[in-house]
């Protein structure tokens, strides 16, 4: 069987390993593997041990890749899994790495769809359509999204988006108020109603004509 005859750590910040076989071929693997394996100078390796590395240090560069991503943000289930595929993990690899993330409370649809709608409550107030589909596209479940998006109260939302954007609208013009104000709650996903009874309590706060003009 080839031994190894040298483990050369590679420079950069994605710390890795290449184990040279009787000084002549060589194959790397991350630098935690190496460590956990306890891989040293002389020792004999199989070619089926050799193809074990390399299958235990491709699932530790993906749990790798998973955790940077998460490092950003949390992530849903879903959109975890589509960004290790267009790394080129393959589904077996994937698989286990979300259900170990899984194990671990990094990888957890319900918190995420919290997380996601206290955000857009907190910085960027919209509605509960819009909430949902963007839930949705990132792949969580209906039955998670109803009960998430279910504790929203859209006036206080609506009123809370509103806020800014009336700081930018004319005073004087019922007409251009009211449209500009409708169109800007209409694109973050309010309702007619909602729209209409939020329009009237900011011109009620800030206008300073008549709506006669309307």
């Amino acid at each position: 069987m080839p031994s190894i005859t040298a483990i050369r750590k590679t420079r950069g910040t994605n710390q890795r390993c290449k184990i040279s076989l009787d000084n002549k071929d060589f194959f790397s693997l991350s630098h935690s593997v190496c460590e956990r394996e306890g891989l040293k100078i002389g020792q004999e390796l199989s070619l089926s041990q050799i193809e074990t590395l390399k299958l235990i240090d491709n699932c530790q560069s993906c749990y790798e890749a998973a955790m940077g991503y998460l490092s950003y943000r949390p992530r849903s289930q879903s959109e975890l899994a589509q960004k290790l595929v267009r790394r080129g993990f393959s589904s077996h690899d994937i698989d286990s790495i979300l259900a170990k993330l899984k194990e671990q409370g990094l990888v957890n649809d319900q918190a995420f769809a919290q997380f996601w709608n206290d955000n857009r409550q907190s910085f960027r107030p919209r509605s509960r359509s819009l909430t949902s589909l963007e839930l949705k596209r990132k792949g969580v479940s209906s039955e998670i999204i109803e009960n998430v998006v279910s504790t929203v109260d859209e006036l206080d939302s609506a009123y809370r988006a509103a806020i800014t954007k009336v700081k930018t609208l004319p005073k004087d013009n019922y007409h251009l108020f009211r449209q500009r104000l409708s169109q800007y709650l209409l694109r973050r996903g309010f309702g007619y109603e909602v729209i209409n009874r939020t329009v009237s309590r900011l011109w009620d706060e800030y206008g300073n004509g008549s709506t006669d003009e309307f």
